[in-house]
């Protein structure tokens, strides 16, 4: 994983933890989720639209 080992990734996550606080962490995790879900199903509903364009 890039090189990192369990110290540094732990180090990593409480400088995150410091610099925004446990709760909008939260927030920034579900907002992050909503983000990708919304992208992929961007690409699915481009995939299906040229698949119908195909069968015409």
């Amino acid at each position: 994983m890039f090189g990192l080992g369990i110290t540094e990734l732990l180090i990593i996550l409480v400088i995150i933890i410091l610099l925004f606080g446990v709760g909008r962490i939260a927030t920034i995790g579900r907002d992050l989720g909503k983000s990708i879900r919304g992208f992929r199903e961007g690409l699915a509903g481009d995939e299906q639209k040229n698949k119908e364009e195909k069968k015409e």
